[in-house]
C-alpha cells in the first residue's frame, strides 16, 4: 500500500508539501525578523522626530534670548548716545557762551583802549605812556576784526566739540 502511495505522484506531492512546508518556515522566520527591524527603525524614527522637536525648541528659544538682548542693547546704546550728546551740547554752550562773553568783553574794552591806551589801572596806579600803546595795536594788525574772529572762534569750537562726539561715540 505504501508503494501505491510511492508513484510518482505521490512522491511530487510529498516533495511539494516538505518544500512548502520548509518555505512557510523561512517566510516566519523572515517575518519575525523583519519586526524586529521594523520596531528598531521606528524606535529610531521616534528618536529623530524628539531630537528635532528639541532642536527647534531651542533654537526659537535661543533667538528669544537674542532679540531680548539686542533690544536691552540698543536701549543701552540709546541711552549712552543720549548721555554722549547732551554732554557735547552742554560743553559746546558753555564754550561758545564763554566765547561771546570774552568777544562782547574785548568790544567793551577796545573802544576805551582806544580813546586812552594807556588807561587800564586803577587811580593810584599811573597810566602808561601814549607812545606805549602803539606796538601793542601793531601786533594785532594781522588779526581777523572781531566779529570775524568771534565766528572763527566758534567755528573752532563746533569743529572741536563735534571731533570730541565722533570719538566719544565710537563713530
Amino acid at each position: 500500500m505504501i508503494l501505491r502511495l510511492l508513484n510518482i505522484q505521490g512522491i511530487t506531492g510529498i516533495a511539494a508539501g516538505i518544500t512548502l512546508s520548509i518555505l512557510l518556515l523561512v517566510q516566519k522566520g523572515e517575518t519575525a525578523h523583519w519586526k524586529k527591524q521594523s520596531a528598531g527603525f521606528e524606535q529610531l524614527y521616534r528618536q529623530e522626530q524628539s531630537a528635532f522637536a528639541t532642536t527647534v525648541a531651542n533654537t526659537r528659544a535661543a533667538a528669544a534670548q537674542a532679540r531680548a538682548a539686542d533690544q536691552e542693547n540698543a536701549a543701552r546704546v540709546a541711552a549712552e548716545q543720549a548721555s554722549i550728546n547732551r554732554r557735547t551740547k552742554d560743553d559746546f554752550e558753555a564754550r561758545i557762551a564763554a566765547a561771546r562773553t570774552a568777544a562782547a568783553w574785548r568790544l567793551q574794552l577796545e573802544p576805551q583802549a582806544a580813546a586812552d591806551p594807556g588807561a587800564g589801572g586803577d587811580s593810584s596806579m599811573p597810566g602808561l605812556p601814549p607812545g606805549a600803546g602803539r606796538p601793542a595795536q601793531g601786533a594785532f594788525k594781522d588779526r581777523l576784526p572781531d566779529p570775524d574772529a568771534l565766528i572763527a572762534t566758534e567755528q573752532a569750537i563746533q569743529l572741536e566739540e563735534l571731533i570730541k562726539w565722533v570719538r566719544a561715540s565710537g563713530c
